[in-house]
């Protein structure tokens, strides 16, 4: 059984920021997590610190390791991407904007300091372990509109898929789900357009563009 994180580290975990998982602690701390596979130095200055995807895991369930089969969670603290069909209407006011906006560009920052070769054009390590929540943030600071409660209306919605590295995006206007595809196709996402063979309903399919 792995020993869990002490008090401090947690604090450290938990006050990460919510979506670069950059961390501040002491020398100490920081050190303990890389140790343990929680954080990571990055090579390049200043040499911050950050969460891998066991010390995302930690914070967002309270244990260490990928529990199974369990479901994907979305990233905690102030920021949460809105993936569609939330049980509150979708919040479009001038806060949440600035709110995605700083979230978008974080995540940007992340993908600069996480890929190997410093691109911020193809999705990061964090993404690829947060497939419905980093689609769901390109597609929203892309000026897409989440659906609201309900079947009922326009908006997209993001659903996780059986494919391990793909996610299904919905909207039930076809105009506006081309445009989502650009969109996702903008941030660094291969996507493809389906038919659901029930209901002859078009969807897309998106995965993370790995080069």
């Amino acid at each position: 059984m792995t020993r869990p994180p002490t008090a401090a580290q947690r604090r450290v975990i938990d006050t990460a920021d919510p979506v670069t998982g950059r961390l501040r602690g002491t020398p100490a701390q920081l050190a303990a997590l890389v140790r343990r596979g929680l954080a990571f130095r990055h090579p390049r200055p200043p040499h911050d610190h950050f969460l891998t995807p066991a010390g995302h895991r930690v914070r967002e369930t309270g244990a260490e390791g990928p529990p199974e089969s369990a479901p994907e969670q979305p990233a905690t603290g102030v920021f949460t991407a809105r993936t569609g069909g939330e049980e509150e209407p979708p919040d479009t006011g001038p806060a949440r904007a600035r709110e995605v906006r700083g979230a978008w560009q974080g995540l940007l920052e992340l993908r600069r300091m996480t890929n190997a070769d410093g691109a911020t054009d193809r999705p990061c390590g964090w993404e690829r372990s947060h497939l419905v929540q980093a689609a769901a943030l390109a597609l929203e600071a892309g000026g897409h509109r989440p659906a609201g409660p309900g079947d009922d209306g326009g908006g997209y919605r993001v659903r996780a898929t059986p494919q391990p590295d793909a996610v299904a995006v919905h909207e039930p206007d076809g105009a506006a789900l081309r445009a989502c595809a650009l969109t996702l196709e903008r941030a660094g996402w291969h996507v493809g357009e389906h038919t659901e063979p029930r209901t002859r309903s078009r969807y897309l399919l998106a995965s993370p563009r790995k080069v």
